[in-house]
């Protein structure tokens, strides 16, 4: 096996691949594949991070950011009740993401089950010929009609079909087939889903079920925050063919956008009004060019601000013309605003803004550092909620940093 690793937003040469293997790379989307000047086969990586395998090589794309710090951020993107802070999860320190999620769900996992299987309640719906829990009578007369059997009945089932279980479940049948696993938790993983005989997989692509935690499931905490972070990735298996890719992916992109939509949101509470995800819209009156801005944040049912995620460094845009900007004055005019945010992971360029030409539109960008301390970091959403808060109250076309210095407010784009 020939082991090739790249790091996110990274060009690498290798020593030539099969033509095979590198169209397989090329078609999972997590790196653009080509020919140097020398010969040698050019990886150029993208936002995707995590284990490719085709044929005989396997491609590891690295996270420039600490796997624990990533994880959080996936895992505050879907519940930030239970991720307060980054140390809730024991995670193995290494630079391989999928190694360090296996071993450490495994680990979780054995602890959690150390007094064998949760039990608990569950509504169940059947047909049976005796009267257990309460007779369903609009269900008995519509399926049944003048037939006494069998009875349509709901009663509570004490089972280990349960969410908590069915999560664990669902996350080692994922991870048992990946490749590079170390051999004793491969071993693990095959044990778990053996225990688990009589627990049901979650349905892949449907919504991951809510648990919420008290006496009776605490223990399984760290197990159930992991299995949730393996079931947010992607699975890659394409069709078969002279050579396949299979692997296990995370895209920063939408790692980042869904983590900024959930800490925004949050931010925006005391402020009231809805923030909304994906806000679906056109550019023009035929409605034939839409439009869908990352977050629209809307009071009385009427746009008060619009942010867009990149997880991209502004220095890409030093010195020629940056197309998210265009963008962002797009969704300002359609959404009838006169000031837009872009929110950049932090990069080399400091952040600033413009106002537009001819225009009273200003387009601010902002960088947020994800390697900052959790309660920095979340600091730093918060004073864009603050900025977008005061501009909700101002006349359109206000400067951001005119109102946030005349509210009191020392703003601060690259802190």
């Amino acid at each position: 096996m020939r082991l090739l690793t790249i790091p996110e937003y990274s060009t690498r040469s290798y020593r030539p691949l099969p033509g095979g293997v590198a169209g397989a790379l090329a078609k999972t989307d997590a790196v653009r594949v080509s020919v140097d000047l020398e010969g040698r086969t050019q990886l150029i990586s993208r936002s995707y991070v995590g284990v490719v395998r085709a044929g005989d090589v396997e491609l590891r794309i690295t996270p420039k950011l600490p796997i624990r710090r990533l994880l959080w951020l996936i895992g505050y993107a879907s519940d930030p009740k239970g991720w307060h802070d980054e140390q809730q999860v024991d995670l193995l320190e290494t630079d391989e993401l999928v190694a360090a999620m296996a071993v450490s769900f495994v680990a979780a996992s054995t602890r959690a089950l150390a007094h064998g299987l949760l039990h608990g309640y569950r509504v169940a719906e059947e047909a049976g010929i005796t009267l257990r829990g309460r007779l369903r009578e609009a269900d008995q007369i519509r399926r049944r009609r003048s037939v006494a059997l069998p009875l349509e009945v709901r009663y509570d089932d004490y089972t280990v079909d349960i969410p908590e279980n069915r999560l664990l479940l669902s996350a080692a049948l994922r991870l048992r087939h990946l490749y590079g696993l170390p051999p004793n938790t491969r071993g693990a993983l095959h044990r778990l889903v053996a225990l688990m005989g009589d627990v049901t997989p979650l349905i892949p692509g449907r919504q991951l079920p809510t648990v919420r935690f008290d006496q009776m499931n605490r223990h399984y905490r760290s197990a159930v925050l992991l299995a949730r972070l393996i079931l947010s990735g992607k699975s890659l298996e394409q069709p078969p063919g002279a050579t396949t890719a299979t692997g296990f992916l995370f895209d920063l992109n939408l790692v980042f956008e869904k983590w900024l939509t959930t800490a925004l949101r949050e931010a925006l509470l005391p402020y009231g009004g809805q923030l909304r995800g994906q806000w679906p819209g056109h550019l023009d009156v035929g409605k034939s060019i839409s439009l869908r801005p990352d977050m629209v944040w809307e009071r009385g049912g009427k746009p008060a601000g619009v942010v867009d995620a990149k997880y991209k460094s502004l220095y890409q845009y030093a010195t020629g013309a940056n197309p998210d900007l265009y963008q962002m004055f797009a969704y300002c005019t359609v959404l009838g605003l006169g000031a837009g945010h872009l929110v950049y992971a932090a990069g080399e360029q400091t952040p600033g803004g413009c106002v537009v030409m001819n225009t009273e539109t200003t387009i601010s960008t902002w960088a947020v550092h994800l390697d900052k301390p959790v309660s920095e970091l979340l600091a730093e959403v918060n004073q864009l909620a603050g900025v977008l808060s005061i501009l909700a109250a101002e006349p359109t076309g206000m400067s951001p940093w005119t109102t946030a210095t005349d509210a009191g407010t020392h703003l601060s784009f690259a802190q």
